[in-house]
């Protein structure tokens, strides 16, 4: 019985192997955000297009913000912006991408087309009310639990290139 079970296991494992080393496979681009120290807080493995969002909740207002990132021939490039209200701090420049309305009487700027220097982009991570997090597909990762108040860069390279260290 204790064999049979094990089998069981085992080929359950083997029919799941090549649907996790795809899944690895497909990781073209490579996100990683690091401390100050270097200390690698998270690595995120991103698609063909290299598409994720930064989300955090306004500082003041509480409302949910969201940037959004591609690649785009090895470049970084803020793509859209979208926020609930012009807040403080918050707003469209002319010229930086198209103003448009959400559903929800919200703003959304799309076709920002904003390279990121370097591919890097360096981050004061706020407080768990403010819970800056990364967006991947349907993985959410909370920078503010892991670096509330600190300072960290967010990279994005070739997936398998190890980089430089920070400077």
């Amino acid at each position: 019985m204790i064999f049979r079970v094990c089998c069981l296991a085992l080929s359950l494992l083997w029919g799941l192997w090549p649907t996790a080393a795809s899944a690895q496979s497909k990781a073209v681009w490579q996100l990683s955000v690091s401390d100050a120290s270097q200390t690698s807080l998270v690595q995120l493995g991103l698609p063909e297009g290299g598409r994720w969002c930064l989300i955090w909740n306004h500082s003041v207002q509480g409302f949910p913000v969201t940037d959004c990132f591609r690649m785009e021939a090895g470049q970084l490039i803020l793509d859209s912006s979208h926020t609930p209200d012009f807040a403080a701090g918050l707003g469209h420049t002319r010229g930086r991408g198209t103003l448009t309305s959400d559903d929800d009487h919200g703003y959304r700027i799309v076709d920002m087309q904003v390279p990121i220097p370097n591919n890097r982009l360096s981050l004061r991570v706020g407080a768990l009310s403010v819970n800056h997090r990364i967006k991947v597909d349907s993985r959410v990762v909370s920078l503010s639990r892991l670096a509330a108040d600190k300072l960290v860069e967010i990279r994005v390279r070739p997936a398998g290139d190890k980089g430089r260290t920070l400077q």
